[in-house]
């Protein structure tokens, strides 16, 4: 065989198989009744009565269709169902595009692929890419998750979710929304952005931030972009954040960063420029660790060199290497001030003077909120100011091993020193105007006591 006649062999079966591949791509529509038409210089045909179309992997039935040959289309209309292997998609009506082998539709379309059901007011699918993209009212459930969306792409082969829009996911654990979020629905991994918040129903207890990423399998969730914690009471609405809803039994926490972790421990951390504020009490530190089975707040400073945390009480302020808070059902028990403890308390009349202790540790006992008793160990030092009936009647410096301090209606009451105490009185005369010359060494007034407006305002740029 001459080689012009193998080249043209060869060529011809080339043509065969590429004409034989082009007519594969091809739709084919039938049905009980076919109509053809040529309409607005196109030819179509209408097929009426139990249509199948077919391409590839790619099955189609409903009750009407308008195939458009020349751009390989066709118009579906009633009870649309279209199958490729596991997966089903439904519809009224819609449109299969051959030469993209997608499918879309605007009157309502569900998708089921055994592991999720996806659906929307409107939607197409990519059947070669095995990529949804639903639109309006989209609604993705599985075994343990539902989510909500104005726009949602879904990944198939990957059980990957991106949700754009008023986004909303709730699986056993969370409630999490988000201007965005892609969810990975094996892996139970999600990333959120964007007016982010996580309710965990349990504590009930919110996290709001602008970025999240949570794990599923770890029971773990980070936010390190504007986030703040609310645990509130039970008639506290968190959909209407408002300074004058804050009541007394809501906590807030406010840092640059905020995990949480719900396996065992049940444990919260916030770290850096942390802030917490909850009725009478506030705090700044730079770690806090809440332990929410325990009701157990631990702040620390993370380094020897860093600032010792801070803790306001009413008209009290009390500084430590640490201080632990103990809470039952909610509120303040008891209170533990560890190593380098200061605590100085600001009269309400008079308010150049502080009432100052310094010692090595210190506890605080309550009830109901109200401070009862303190407890002071460890090298204490006190400057206490003296008044008959609102009258102030000079100050008293004291040392001792230990003391035990009682208030009544959140004041001074007793004074007991133990241990080898020494006490010295001065006069009135010897105080007046020189209240700040009557400070302990350890003496460091504070002025960045937290308020609402500063969690607030977390919320209302992270809102902008």
């Amino acid at each position: 065989m001459s080689r012009f006649s193998f080249l043209f062999i060869y060529l011809f079966i080339f043509c065969v198989s590429l004409q034989s591949q082009s007519e594969n791509e091809k739709i084919i529509v039938i049905g009980d009744s076919l109509v053809g038409k040529y309409l607005e210089g196109e030819s179509i045909r209408e097929v009426i009565g139990n249509v199948k179309l077919t391409q590839g992997n790619v099955f189609v039935t409903c009750n009407k269709a308008i195939q458009y040959l020349a751009r390989n289309e066709a118009e579906l209309i009633g009870n649309v169902i279209a199958t490729q292997d596991s997966l089903t998609l439904k519809t009224e009506k819609g449109f299969y595009f051959g030469n993209l082998r997608k499918t879309k539709s605007t009157s309502g379309i569900i998708l089921d692929d055994t592991q999720v059901v996806l659906s929307a007011d409107s939607g197409e699918y990519f059947f070669d890419e095995a990529r949804a993209f639903f639109q309006s009212n989209v609604q993705l459930i599985d075994a343990s998750t539902t989510m909500i969306a104005d726009e949602l792409t879904y990944f198939k082969n990957l059980d990957k979710s991106i949700a754009v829009g008023n986004v909303n996911i709730n699986d056993t654990d969370n409630i999490i929304s988000a201007d965005t979020l892609t969810h990975l629905r094996t892996a139970k991994y999600s990333i959120a952005d964007g007016n982010v918040s996580i309710k965990n129903l349990k504590d009930n207890l919110t996290i709001f931030g602008e970025h999240l990423e949570d794990d599923g399998q770890l029971k773990y969730t980070l936010i390190n972009d504007k986030p703040l914690l609310m645990q509130v009471d039970s008639t506290f609405n968190t959909e209407a954040v408002d300074q004058n809803r804050i009541s007394i039994d809501t906590m807030l926490i406010k840092s640059q960063v905020m995990e949480s972790f719900r396996s065992e421990t049940n444990m919260f951390k916030a770290t850096d420029s942390v802030m917490i504020l909850r009725g009478a009490f506030a705090s700044v530190n730079d770690l806090t660790t809440y332990y929410r089975d325990e009701e157990k707040i631990i702040t620390d400073k993370i380094s020897e060199d860093a600032s010792r945390p801070v803790l306001w009480y009413d008209n009290s302020q009390l500084m430590g290497d640490s201080i632990t808070i103990y809470l039952e059902d909610g509120q303040i028990k008891n209170l533990v001030v560890n190593n380098n403890s200061f605590m100085l308390s600001q009269n309400k009349l008079f308010d150049k003077r502080f009432d100052q202790t310094s010692s090595d540790g210190i506890n605080l006992y309550f009830n109901e909120d109200r401070l009862e008793r303190a407890e002071f160990t460890g090298k204490v030092q006190s400057i206490y100011f003296m008044f008959d009936d609102d009258v102030p009647n000079g100050a008293v410096k004291s040392t001792a091993h230990s003391a035990v301090i009682v208030f009544k209606d959140n004041e001074i009451d007793q004074v007991r020193l133990f241990g080898s105490p020494t006490s010295e009185y001065y006069p009135e005369v010897k105080v007046e105007g020189l209240e700040r010359t009557f400070t302990l060494p350890k003496f460091v007034l504070k002025e960045n006591r937290p308020l609402k407006k500063d969690f607030l305002m977390n919320r209302q740029e992270g809102n902008e």
